[in-house]
């Protein structure tokens, strides 16, 4: 077998060179930009009114102004502000995220691990779907622009969009929950839960999580379908998509291998911004049908003053966002190899 040509193993090597210096740019950036989203947080959430003593000692009569120092000193807050984040900045490089402030004073990363799976897929399960309704939606909208479905889908999506999420959650637990008594209104499962079979286990987690899953998916679906039916317009528009439908080329092949890939480029977008809404999103919604999520946890976290659990939630969600950047990166090469091309050379 004979040797490759040594132009074209230079070649190859200065692409993974080229390949790794970019890597390595992404990666300080990345954490650049972290750390200065870390030194912001640490310093807002230090100046809102109120502290982690407060609980323990405000409102109990018999804690003194000894109490409160004793306890401030028990959680470093005796120090001054920089000193404190140098301390919490080591123990995250070697990812302790530290103990939490409230009574039960467990490790804040067991905390939030308990609670991520249920949010993440309750977020994960209402993206899938909202991606698999609002694109075809789309498409379909820009296929038959200013049609009876069209104009339909425009007003049913706006209804949704404009609804506050909490009203549209109040509305569906008072019709499927009160009025129907299909679904159930709050809580992760039922009492007699443990009683149940696999099947139906599964069955009582499903009943419990579709009013949820459902707001989420409402909430989404007009952004998603909007953004997809004024970009396959606008790609529908061009030359090249005339020329293909002026060679005859069958209007699904049209759609889906020369307008599909460009329409999708600003939907990327919005994909690698939602990453963060896996987590942060989950607020209100979870407080609402009290369920045990992370978003409840930050929720209480904030209302107790609980600055380390706060900090792991911020950073968390810190992460999610900067690698939902680095994701909307990727997928822009996978649809457009010419954003592809082009990184290659920079």
């Amino acid at each position: 077998m004979s040797a490759l040509p040594s132009s074209l193993v230079e070649s190859r090597w200065g692409q993974i060179a080229n390949l790794g210096l970019r890597l390595t740019r992404k990666i300080f950036w990345f954490l650049l930009v972290l750390w200065g989203i870390t030194v912001i947080s640490f310093w807002v959430i230090h100046l809102a009114p109120g502290s982690p003593t407060d609980m323990e000692t405000t409102l109990n009569p018999l804690a003194g102004e000894a109490a409160r120092q004793q306890l401030e000193k028990l959680y470093g807050l005796d120090r001054p502000l920089y000193i404190q984040y140098w301390d919490w900045l080591c123990r995250l490089a070697v990812l302790d995220f530290g103990n939490s402030m409230s009574a039960d004073a467990r490790p804040v990363l067991d905390k939030i691990l308990e609670r991520l799976p249920l949010t993440v897929s309750m977020n994960v399960i209402s993206l899938l779907l909202t991606l698999g309704i609002g694109i075809p939606v789309g498409i379909l909208s820009a296929c038959k622009q200013n049609s009876l479905l069209d104009r339909s889908v425009t007003v049913l999506v706006f209804l949704g969009f404009a609804m506050p999420s909490f009203w549209l959650a109040l509305l569906l637990m008072l019709f499927f929950g009160i009025e129907l008594q299909w679904l159930p209104i709050s809580g992760l499962t039922s009492m007699e839960f443990a009683q149940l079979s696999p099947w139906g286990q599964f069955c009582d987690l499903a009943r419990h999580l579709t009013l949820p899953i459902l707001v989420y998916t409402i909430g989404g679906l007009a952004g998603i379908s909007r953004y997809m039916r004024a970009c396959m317009l606008e790609v529908l528009r061009q030359d090249y998509i005339l020329t293909a439908e002026a060679k005859g080329l069958p209007p699904s092949l049209v759609i889906g291998r020369h307008a599909l890939r460009n329409a999708l480029l600003p939907v990327i977008t919005l994909l690698g911004l939602s990453v963060p809404g896996l987590v942060g999103g989950s607020v209100i919604i979870e407080s609402i049908f009290a369920l045990p999520g992370l978003g409840q946890l930050f929720y209480a976290a904030v209302m107790a003053r609980d600055y380390t659990m706060i900090m792991g939630n911020l950073v968390l969600g810190a992460v999610l966002t900067l690698a939902g950047n680095l994701l909307a990166d990727f997928c822009y090469g996978l649809a457009d190899p010419r954003i592809r091309a082009a990184g290659e050379r920079t």
